[in-house]
C-alpha cells in the first residue's frame, strides 16, 4: 500500500508515528501547506524509509491529484480540518485512489429555522457522490477517526453481537484532562471544536428522521469510565447522528459532548463577538493598508497548537458509544469505551492523549484495507463494514477498549 498524508498537524504527526511501527504500507508521504511541518513529522520516525514528505496545498485539487498520480498513491489519507474535505475527496476520485478521512464535508443551517430543521447536513455533499465511487469500484471510507469512527464501529458491533434491538444510541465523550499554565487551551483543533460546538446539534429519530435543537441542549450528567467520573455532557453536531442511521437500524441516535460550564461560555462569547464566523473581514493592516482575515482563523492563531500541549496536559480522555435496547427478551444497557491516558502517550509515541486517540483509528483502518479485510465500493461510513477485525487489530495495536453494562 502506497499512502498520501494531507494534513501534518496534531493528528497527521500522530498518525505518522503510529503507522512507522506497522509493516502493512510500502511508502507513505506526508504533504502539508508549510513543508517545514511535513518535515518534522518525518523526521520524528528517521530513518524509516518508507516515509518522505511533499508541499501540497489541501485546497488546490488538481495539485492534489498530480501528487497522487506521480507517487502512484493507492489512498488519501485527509488529516486536515473539514474546510479541505470535499477539494481532498474530489482529488482522491480524479486519481483513482480511495479515500480516508476524520470528519465529512461540512453542514450548513437551515436558512429560516435552524434550531428545528436540518439545512445541508455533515456528510451530505459526499454522500451526492458515492454513485460516483461506486462506478469507479474505488473506497471513499468517511468519518474514520475516533468520534466519528471508533464510536460508530462500536455502534455496529453493538447491533450485530449484543443487541436484537436497538432503542437508542448515544454516542459520549468525556475527559478530566487539564493543562498546566492555561485558563483556556483546547486539546483539540479550535476551528473544528467552534464548527461543531456552535452549528445546530442534530438528533435523529426513526419516526422524524434528523432534526436540529439549539446548542448545548438536553445536558444530563455522564460516569465515564477508569477514574473519570462524572461529566456533564450537551448535545452538539457530529458526524455518528448522520452515520449511524444508514446503516445501523436503532429508534434514536445522540452526540454530547462532555465540555463543562467554562468552555461553554467561552464559545457562547466568541459567538457573541462574531469570533466564530468564517468569512473573511477587513481589518486595518501595517502601512495603512487594510487585509482581510477571518475571524475564527484569527482565534485559532491565538491560541497554543494542541499537538504542543502534551507535555502540560494531565489526566484522561474518554470516547464511547451508550447504548440502550433489548436481548434475548431482556433489557440491556452498555457503554462500549476507549480510554486514553496522556501520560502513556506522552511516554510512548511522544503525542496528546485527544490527537493520539484520534490518530491511531485511521491507522487500524488503513491496515485492514490493505489487507482486504475490509472493503468495499462506495462512500462508506465505519458501521457499514465488520466490527470485529477492527476491535481485535485496535486492541494488538496496545490500546485496549472496554464494555461496561449500565
Amino acid at each position: 500500500m502506497r499512502v498520501l498524508l494531507v494534513g501534518a498537524g496534531g493528528v497527521g504527526s500522530a498518525l505518522v508515528r503510529i503507522a512507522a511501527r506497522r509493516p502493512f504500507f510500502d511508502r507513505m508521504v506526508v504533504a502539508d501547506h508549510d513543508p517545514a511541518r511535513a518535515e518534522a513529522a518525518v523526521a520524528a520516525v528517521a530513518p524509516d524509509p518508507r516515509f518522505a514528505a511533499a508541499q501540497v496545498d489541501a485546497n488546490d485539487a488538481d495539485a492534489v491529484t498530480e501528487l497522487l498520480r506521480r507517487e502512484r498513491c493507492d489512498v488519501l489519507v485527509n488529516a486536515t480540518d473539514p474546510r479541505f474535505v470535499m477539494p481532498l475527496f474530489d482529488a482522491a476520485l480524479a486519481a483513482g485512489s480511495d479515500y480516508l478521512d476524520m470528519a465529512m464535508s461540512l453542514s450548513r443551517p437551515h436558512p429560516e429555522r435552524p434550531y428545528e430543521e436540518c439545512g445541508i447536513k455533515l456528510g451530505d455533499a459526499q454522500f451526492a457522490r458515492a454513485g460516483d465511487w461506486t462506478a469507479a469500484g474505488r473506497t471513499a471510507l468517511v468519518g474514520m477517526g475516533v468520534e466519528p469512527g471508533l464510536s460508530d464501529v462500536f455502534a455496529r458491533y453493538a447491533a450485530d453481537e449484543l443487541f436484537d434491538s436497538i432503542e437508542e444510541i448515544g454516542v459520549r465523550d468525556g475527559a478530566d484532562l487539564t493543562v498546566d499554565g492555561y485558563d483556556f487551551a483546547p486539546s483539540f483543533n479550535i476551528w473544528t471544536t467552534i464548527e461543531e460546538c456552535l452549528n445546530p446539534p442534530v438528533v435523529y429519530e426513526k419516526e422524524r428522521g434528523w432534526f436540529t435543537t439549539a446548542p448545548f441542549s438536553e445536558p444530563e450528567v455522564f460516569d465515564f469510565p477508569e477514574g473519570i467520573g462524572p461529566v456533564e455532557c450537551v448535545n452538539v453536531e457530529h458526524e455518528e447522528v448522520l452515520l449511524m442511521p444508514r446503516w445501523v437500524d436503532a429508534r434514536r441516535v445522540t452526540f454530547k459532548y462532555g465540555l463543562g460550564a467554562e468552555f461553554i461560555d467561552t464559545l457562547r462569547t466568541l459567538h457573541l463577538l462574531g469570533l466564530d464566523r468564517t468569512e473573511p473581514v477587513r481589518v486595518a493592516a501595517g502601512g495603512g493598508g487594510t487585509a482581510r482575515v477571518s475571524p475564527r482563523d484569527v482565534v485559532a492563531a491565538c491560541l497554543p497548537d494542541p499537538a504542543t500541549l502534551g507535555d502540560r496536559m494531565r489526566g484522561k480522555t474518554c470516547a464511547g458509544t451508550w447504548v440502550k435496547g433489548t436481548k434475548d427478551g431482556r433489557p440491556r444497557e452498555v457503554y462500549l469505551y476507549h480510554v486514553v491516558d496522556n501520560e502513556w502517550s506522552m511516554r510512548e509515541y511522544g503525542s496528546q492523549a485527544v490527537v493520539w486517540q484520534t490518530a491511531v483509528n485511521p491507522v487500524v483502518a488503513l491496515e485492514l484495507l490493505a489487507s482486504g479485510a475490509w472493503s468495499g465500493a462506495g462512500v462508506l461510513g465505519p458501521e457499514a463494514l465488520p466490527p470485529r477485525p477492527f476491535l481485535d487489530l485496535l486492541t494488538e495495536y496496545g490500546s485496549p477498549w472496554g464494555l461496561r453494562e449500565q
